[in-house]
């Protein structure tokens, strides 16, 4: 096992690949904490939390064989992630106020439609992003889908640890009014 500790995420995910479990307790162990102190952070639930990296963990088990990461297995599990917590967020808000309007569940299989509503979030999320300015969108996407801190952000830039901070909060604003609608 120490041996797997120090291979790369790259290595790691190529012997998952395998069906090595070894190298996939080792990057879930590697990650599970930053994960779920994301999740935490936008949930405000750890029982919650804990369900969306367990998710995005078994979501990639289960394609362990056929995923091609474009960029680092970070990159991808925290995309998951954001994704889980996303759909996770806009079923509760989907809850029912008053106890008049729960209808009790339909054994039924509801799965093609919740596929359909976390496609739905994904397209608007995307093309809320891809509306944003071109620089406010080059930091979104370097802090969010490659996971630069705004210090790193700011260097390979070149621009202002206060300006990437500001670009990433504009982002945030817009893409919360944009999802706002999903919501209601």
């Amino acid at each position: 096992m120490e041996l797997f500790k120090k291979l790369s995420d790259e290595k790691l995910v190529a012997l998952i690949a395998e069906n090595n479990n070894k190298a996939f307790r080792v990057l879930y162990n590697r990650y599970w904490d930053r994960m779920l102190i994301k999740a935490f952070s936008l949930l405000q639930s750890h029982e919650l939390a804990e369900e969306v990296v367990q998710d995005a963990f078994i979501s990639f088990w289960k394609r362990r064989e056929t995923i091609e990461l474009k960029y680092s297995f970070h990159t991808y599990i925290a995309s998951v992630v954001k994704y889980e917590v996303m759909a996770k967020m806009a079923n509760r808000n989907k809850q029912p106020l008053y106890i008049e309007d729960i209808t009790f569940a339909n054994p039924a299989d509801h799965s093609t439609q919740e596929w359909l509503d976390f496609e739905q979030l994904k397209d608007q999320i995307q093309n809320t992003i891809q509306a944003l300015p071109d620089k406010c969108q080059l930091v979104f996407k370097l802090s969010r889908e490659e996971g630069l801190t705004a210090r790193q952000i700011s260097d390979t830039l070149n621009i202002s640890h206060k300006t990437v901070e500001a670009h990433i909060s504009k982002a945030i604003r817009i893409l919360r009014v944009s999802l706002g609608s999903l919501f209601m």
